[in-house]
């Protein structure tokens, strides 16, 4: 056993790896964009900027495979095997930093005699597989894995990248750079933050090659394989906007939708916004940075980083570089979920981890007896076990029993005003799209309506919703034009006419069919007068949404489903949802004591009590409901 062990050692870690991630991987959809990205991935569509088109086609073929499972926990199955493939190359990785530590030593200058420096094969393995736990287990890297997310592919990508930079810079081959190109110009095909890669892959390059003949040869080769990866991968873009997919975001049907689409413009006024901002998202980075590796594996990944430094200066060199320019750059993007713009940075802290374990082992060989040296994987296990509760998406179903509530609470063909993207919406574009769930009822995202390209979207997909507001929509869509492409815009029609087409679209639906907004809106545009209903419109608390009605008199709303599954971890988004959930249940209660419906009032405030015990509820309502 010890043999095989010693043989096939990648792959039995590997398998470990495999087996905790899939434990720990969610059943369902998550929060933010894990249904809309599900959903494209399986329609072939295109997803929200910039478009990751080899992460949809890699999803697309996954889900074809003939396995027992429903399409999306075969695409988050899908995720799991991506940041697997990660693991397995940052340990390739690192055993090439290992196989090559006699180099590393010389070339920094000391002179030690070879038997003080090279590693026996099982003291080798044990490095590998405890660099591999810190970095696999981190909270960041390790999340990846549990839901569909376009960056356990940009973690792949990553890994091959640096795997064969590091092949690159030991065997010193020019097949290796021509590969190293070919992965960088994938990983920028999933996710532009690849360019954080580019400062570390030119230090490397120039300071193998120089500046001469040869190196600027090699250059012009790697430029082409980078482009052409980078141009066959996004000709997806354009070739599907051309069919006019159910999800089409940015429409890049020509060059100047899909410039926009590819560059991110529509989240561009997010980054470097202020210096302000800036400071808040580092102080946020170092402060988290502790809890990612719970607290022992950044001890040691800083120890490691400094012992670098004293190995080999250029391979340091070479991580710190990946560092700070990844965590110089990422905190100019003023969004919450930041998290994943620094796992190029948590990699390099986890490259630095191998430098400690060379020093630990440098130091203490003499003293270390056979076997012995397992303990250097029980940082490793503390970073498991550290993380493990945070990371445990496995009892993740608030986010489909939520979105299954909201579209099974209204009558057929009702159209329903929300922008609660993150909780709800991106998981109905799955479920309707995919499991064909409720797809009579028409979801707009109020907030989209503020893009050209969703428009068409709408049309494509519910040909007449529309039509109420032609007039105001020709207008808005005139107006916007110079908005879109940076010139001068007239800010106050747009938004006359933006408004105009949501109450047109409520006054008409409220006459013909059934509309209800989400509370976020009532809450925020409607309180603050930016939003006005159209006259004689009244809002009826109607579930966990609004039912926006012409009459006074009481309006029934079916029975709240029997089960809304709570994640036993907390996050920010499961909060709010639970915040929502009570709320509109109390205001539901009310209003069914102002019919004197104390009976209905009475089990509304039961089952709120039911999905959240921990509810506290004002004594006098439940005196009055009779409880």
């Amino acid at each position: 056993m010890r043999k095989i062990f010693l043989k096939y050692y990648l792959y039995i870690t590997t398998l470990f790896f495999f087996i905790v991630y899939l434990i720990t991987m969610a059943p369902s959809v998550v929060q933010i964009d894990s249904g809309e990205l599900a959903a494209v991935q399986t329609t072939l569509g295109i997803s929200h900027p910039t478009g990751y088109p080899t992460f949809t086609i890699f999803g697309y073929l996954f889900q074809l495979l003939p396995l027992p499972l429903s399409t999306i926990i075969k695409l988050n199955l899908l995720a799991v095997v991506l940041c697997i493939g990660a693991v397995f190359y940052f340990m390739k990785s690192i055993e090439l930093i290992l196989k090559n530590s006699n180099a590393l030593q010389s070339s920094s200058g000391k002179k030690k005699a070879k038997s003080e420096f090279i590693l026996r094969r099982n003291n080798l393995i044990i490095i590998v597989i405890s660099s591999a736990l810190i970095l696999a287990f981190s909270r960041t890297f390790w999340l990846q894995s549990t839901s569909v997310e376009v960056y356990s592919l940009h973690l792949l990508w990553m890994n091959l990248t640096l795997f064969f930079l590091l092949k690159s810079f030991f065997e010193k081959s020019s097949k290796y750079w021509l590969i190293s190109s070919f992965f960088l110009g994938m990983s920028f095909s999933n996710h532009l933050t690849s360019l954080l890669l580019l400062p570390g892959f030119a230090f490397l390059f120039y300071k193998q090659n120089g500046f001469n003949k040869n190196s600027l040869l090699l250059k012009s080769k790697m430029a082409l394989i980078f482009v052409t990866t980078l141009i066959i991968n996004y000709s997806y873009l354009p070739m599907r906007a051309s069919a006019n997919p159910e999800l089409n975001w940015g429409n890049p049907i020509n060059f100047e939708n899909f410039w926009r689409h590819f560059t991110g413009k529509q989240y561009q006024v997010w980054l470097f916004s202020s210096t302000d901002s800036a400071k808040k998202q580092l102080a946020y980075f170092f402060e988290n940075l502790p809890v990612e590796f719970a607290f022992i594996g950044l001890i040691i990944a800083v120890i490691g980083f400094l012992y670098a430094f004293k190995i080999n200066k250029i391979l340091a060199t070479f991580f710190l570089i990946n560092f700070a320019f990844t965590v110089s750059y990422s905190i100019n993007y003023d969004i919450a979920d930041i998290d994943s713009y620094f796992l190029l940075a948590n990699v390099s802290l986890a490259f630095s981890s191998v430098f400690f374990f060379i020093w630990l082992h440098q130091k203490f060989e003499a003293k270390i007896k056979l076997g012995q040296n397992i303990l250097f994987l029980l940082p490793g296990i503390i970073v498991l076990m550290f993380n493990y509760g945070e990371v445990d998406k496995s009892g993740d179903y608030i986010y489909e029993d939520y979105t299954k509530a909201i579209l099974n609470s209204v009558p057929q063909e009702s159209v329903i005003l929300s922008y609660q993207w993150d909780y709800w919406v991106s998981p109905s574009y799955y479920f309707q799209l995919v499991e064909d769930y409720r797809s009579d009822v028409t979801v707009i995202d109020k907030e989209l309506l503020r893009r050209s390209w969703y428009f068409n979207q709408l049309e494509k997909n519910n040909p007449d919703i529309l039509t109420p507001v032609k007039k105001d929509l020709e207008e808005f869509l005139t107006a916007l034009e110079p908005f879109e492409r940076d010139e001068n815009f007239d800010s106050a029609k747009l938004e006359k006419y933006y408004r105009s087409i949501i109450s047109g679209v409520i006054q008409h639906n409220v006459t013909n069919n059934d509309i209800f907004i989400g509370p976020e809106l009532v809450d925020n545009e409607i309180k603050r007068g930016e939003l006005i209903l159209p006259a004689g419109v009244k809002l009826v608390p109607y579930q966990f949404l609004y039912k926006a009605v012409e009459r006074n008199e009481y309006i029934e709303q079916p029975d709240y489903p029997d089960i809304l599954r709570f994640n036993q971890t907390e996050d920010r988004y499961a909060n709010v949802i639970k915040q929502i959930v009570t709320t509109q249940m109390l205001h539901r209660a009310v209003y069914e004591l102002q019919f004197a419906k104390n009976k209905k009032a009475k089990n509304i405030l039961l089952k709120l009590l039911e999905y959240l015990p921990e509810t506290k509820i004002n004594p006098q309502l439940l005196e009055a409901a009779g409880l």
